[in-house]
């Protein structure tokens, strides 16, 4: 997946699977809503950065108040994806210790905003692994329902699992016939020795022919 489905074919079978991802996060949680997700994959074979993308456009067109954080300061996504720019954003920001207005770039799609990464920074794992990121998490989620971080993978850098911690939730995505049951299994572990909430997996690249996608 390389591009934003839920805006460029609304009406497609993958569009209508993000829908029925959100639902599903909305219903796990009946009790406490999801009030941040990071979306993360086990390595770079995977692109968790659309599933991201994807997942907070269909929840903004839910009629929720989405803010889509770029957590990956090495290889940004999301300012391509939805034609942004990226001069400044969440590494500049956690850099600051002057509280300025944030960077929030607005979208096409209303009650979407997105924060860039921002230009590439030294050091992203030692520069999310500071209070100044759950400090950032908590400004960000009094401003709307759900902030939903994309994040490097997790067996590459370190910075996933800096993350995790600090999100109600994480969705792990995987690739058909592409991810392997072996860096699966120690990017779940990975997560598990944090104390992250791994509240599923998004499996895509799926082929449409094994499932009836049917009405």
């Amino acid at each position: 997946m390389t591009h934003l489905v839920t805006l460029a074919d609304p009406e497609s079978a993958a569009a209508e699977a993000f829908r029925a991802l959100r639902t599903n996060l909305a219903f796990n949680r009946p009790d406490r809503p999801l009030r941040s997700l990071l979306v993360t994959s086990p390595t770079a074979v995977e692109d968790g950065a659309s599933v991201a993308a994807n997942l907070a456009v269909a929840t903004a067109h839910a009629g929720h108040r989405v803010i889509l954080v770029d957590g990956d300061l090495r290889r940004p996504a999301q300012h391509t994806l939805f034609g942004l720019d990226n001069d400044t954003g969440l590494a500049q920001v956690l850099a600051s210790e002057r509280g300025d207005p944030l960077p929030l770039r607005p979208t096409d799609v209303p009650g979407l905003w997105v924060l860039t990464a921002g230009p590439p920074a030294a050091h992203p794992a030692s520069l999310l692994d500071g209070p100044q990121t759950g400090a950032l998490l908590l400004r960000l989620g009094a401003e709307v329902d759900i902030v939903i971080l994309s994040s490097p993978p997790v067996l590459a850098v370190s910075d996933a699992a800096v993350l995790a911690p600090l999100v109600d939730g994480v969705l792990l995505v995987l690739a058909a016939g592409r991810s392997r049951r072996d860096t699966t299994r120690a990017a779940r572990e990975a997560l598990d020795r944090v104390g992250a909430n791994v509240l599923g997996v998004v499996l895509t690249e799926a082929d449409p022919s094994t499932a009836d996608v049917r009405y």
